[in-house]
Parts: C-alpha cells; structure tokens; sequence
C-alpha cells in the first residue's frame, strides 16, 4: 500500500511538472497530455523493466494510466493562473523526485534486490521521468546540467536502503527519506547550489 501510495503520487507531481513544460514549449492539448503522461509513467517503466516486472505496473493497473491523463487535462485548461511556470515546473520537479527516489528503492527491496542495487533503481526512477520531459520539449535534462539534482535522489534511495537493513518501520524511514530529498533538491534551487564545471576553453588567437 505504501508503494501503491508514493507512486501514485510521484506519478502525480511528476505529470504535473511535464504538464507545466510542455505548457512552457507551446504544445497543443495534445503534446501537453503526452508530455504529462511519459514523464509521469517514465521512471516506473523503467524501474519495472530493471526489477523483471513485466508488463510494467502502470501498464496493468488503471489508475496509473488515469492519474497522468487527468493531471495533463487539469494543467491545461487551468495553466493561466500558474505566473511563473518555470519555478511551478521545478518545484512540483522536486516532489516527483522526492517521492520516486523512495518508491523506485522501496521496490527494489521488496523484489529482492540487494541494497546496491536498490539505491541505483531508486536513482534511475526519481530522474527517468524528467528526462524524457526534458527532451520532449528539446531542453537538456537536469541531471546533465549543473543544478544539484541526482545526488538528493542518491541521498533519499540510500537512506530507505539503510533504514531497511536496520529493520526500522517502512513508513516513516520512507517519509524521512522523502523529506530529506525535497530538502536538499530546494535548498539547492533557493541557493543556486551548482555542480562543479570544466574550465571553459581559452580562446586562441
């Protein structure tokens, strides 16, 4: 129930923030529907499909498919009131994130996966989603920008994992985790916290 829960709702922040891109990008009702529904389901396919699950969950249980649908619609028709949507994009962004990182690792540990392997899955599900969001609209994705932005997914997936070993209670290890990786991901958006960049080339005469 609990994975049921967090990743219904990462599906719904993270459609929401697809919505909001493809809003930003000018799509018609169309692209914005389709943004919001691959950057919703991305992460989770691709952690299912990592994990053996096949076919992946979203693709057997309706409401999966329904939530991003519905969030899609809702941005669409109600984007006009949103007067920043770049800031709109990145912190609705950062919940996803928060909520896959734990999900995507909570997964892997009730397959059975060692607890390596759980902090990768965590990590490939929180910024699978955004990726394919940020391609759709022709931007380069986040993780591959300077923005500190998969190391608080890395944070979170390895505090479930850890929390899991110590046999502590599901539930709030996750909520803690979640916490920390929303934490981290909006102190590095208010802080303008960077990763480290190459020296830019010298111009030659």
């Amino acid at each position: 129930m609990l994975l049921t829960v967090l990743d219904l709702a990462g599906i719904a922040v993270f459609a929401a923030s697809g919505a909001l891109a493809g809003v930003a990008a000018r799509l018609d009702l169309f692209g914005v529907v389709t943004v919001a529904v691959l950057t919703g389901l991305g992460g989770g396919v691709i952690r299912d499909v990592l994990l053996g699950l096949t076919p992946p969950t979203s693709l057997r249980r309706w409401p999966y498919l329904l939530a991003p649908v519905v969030v899609g619609l809702l941005v669409f028709a109600f984007h006009t009131w949103v007067t920043r949507l770049r800031r709109a994009i990145e912190w609705a962004d950062a919940f996803g994130l928060a909520l896959f990182a734990t999900a995507g690792s909570g997964a892997a540990l009730a397959a059975g996966a060692p607890g390596v392997t759980a902090v990768v899955v965590g990590l490939i599900t929180a910024i699978g989603g955004g990726v394919i969001r940020d391609v759709l609209v022709g931007e380069v994705p986040q993780v591959l920008r300077r923005e500190v932005y998969a190391v608080p997914a890395l944070l979170g997936a390895a505090v479930v994992v850890v929390g899991h070993d110590m046999g502590l209670p599901p539930v709030p290890v996750a909520i803690g985790a979640a916490g920390l990786v929303l934490a981290v991901r909006i102190v590095a958006m208010l802080r303008g916290w960077n990763a480290p960049l190459p020296p830019a080339p010298r111009d030659r005469p």
